[in-house]
């Protein structure tokens, strides 16, 4: 597991004792690898990102979104791709919440890739809740999220809710009572492991 926040650690091996026991995960965090990507050089870390891939001894899936096209081409499983085809096959209006810049084009590039024609993302950026994230205020980092949810749902039209970034998977908790799907990709990732 490549993580650029020492908070996925817990949120993973959690999910593993739920959806895989027994599976065994490495975790390898580096925050200053998002530093640089969102500093626009994640180019920069091809060779850094390739090595630690080639030398895993299994799948390596990477958590952070703003990396995960290029770790993906270098060969991990990027952490939103299955949450992201989950999404597709539920429906065609889709609510896709981000809290980062950097992870706009990536998780939009990549759910529009998946879902039929004539559907429509929409959209819905949150940066003012990173800082909460970076201050470690996990609580209100995810009641700000679910909060803005409840708002742009407030217009209707909407099959699915997408939390792009492992980092707000904690706020689908807080959505529970919505009666539509809250994919967040840690879990749908957790899934997609157990599963092969």
């Amino acid at each position: 597991m490549l993580h650029t926040a020492e908070v996925h650690v817990a949120t993973f091996d959690t999910l593993r004792e739920t959806l895989a026991p027994g599976l065994a995960l490495r975790h390898l965090v580096r925050p200053d690898w998002l530093a640089e990507a969102r500093a626009g050089r994640a180019e920069a870390l091809r060779p850094q990102i390739a090595a630690l891939i080639a030398g895993a001894d299994g799948p390596v899936v990477c958590t952070c979104t703003t990396l995960g096209p290029l770790a993906e081409e270098l060969g991990a499983l990027r952490v939103d791709r299955p949450m992201m085809q989950q999404a597709a096959r539920i429906g065609r209006r889709i609510l896709m919440v981000y809290v980062l810049e950097s992870t706009r084009a990536p998780s939009l590039g990549l759910l529009e890739s998946l879902t039929a024609p004539g559907a429509e993302v929409r959209p819905l950026p949150l940066p003012e809740a990173w800082p909460l994230f970076e201050t470690g205020d996990s609580a209100a980092f995810h009641a700000h999220i679910a909060e803005a949810i409840r708002t742009a749902l407030r217009d209707g039209g909407v099959d699915v809710v997408v939390l792009a970034q492992a980092s707000m998977a904690g706020a689908a908790a807080l959505l529970g009572d919505l009666g539509l799907p809250v994919l967040t990709s840690p879990h749908q990732a957790m899934r997609a492991l157990s599963a092969g």
